[in-house]
């Protein structure tokens, strides 16, 4: 018994992380703005340091909640969230209030730079002066993203 728990751990390790460009055939066909790879690493970065401060909106019923109150900051989506009718909305909700938002390839991902265990399909991130500057960066480049039509 003892020596399964090593070999496991060892298979667990020994599986590669997903790239970015294999995360892309999972997409939906509902992700658009897709962030780039650049721009994805960006975003993790800054829901890393959110996330330290405890800025950080979590979860589909937790991130509608603040955008109905009217809370600013960027929403980022996971691009391989299935079925899409449980998050469908949100983007709309984000342009009829003009918040920016993007989407990322990986929802595992995405719960992983948050500080989870468990994926998540949708995060805003809040800003707050300790990373202004990279929530500012990161700000410009997603609303520099197209919004699709």
């Amino acid at each position: 018994m003892a020596r399964e728990k090593p070999e496991a751990a060892a298979d667990a390790e020994a599986t590669p992380e997903r790239s970015y460009r294999e995360q892309l055939d999972f997409l939906n066909p509902i992700a658009q703005p897709l962030a780039s790879r650049k721009l994805t690493r960006k975003l993790y970065k800054c829901i890393r340091k959110a996330a330290k401060h405890k800025q950080l909106r979590r979860g589909v019923k937790e991130v509608q909640k603040f955008i109905n109150k009217g809370e600013k900051g960027i929403t980022v989506l996971a691009g391989d969230t299935l079925p899409i009718d449980v998050y469908c909305h949100i983007p709309i909700m984000c342009e009829d209030r003009s918040l920016p938002y993007a989407y990322v390839p990986s929802k595992s991902d995405l719960g992983a730079a948050a500080g989870s265990k468990r994926p998540t399909c949708v995060i805003m991130i809040k800003p707050h002066e300790d990373y202004q500057e990279t929530y500012d960066e990161c700000l410009e480049e997603v609303s520099a993203l197209p919004l699709p039509l």
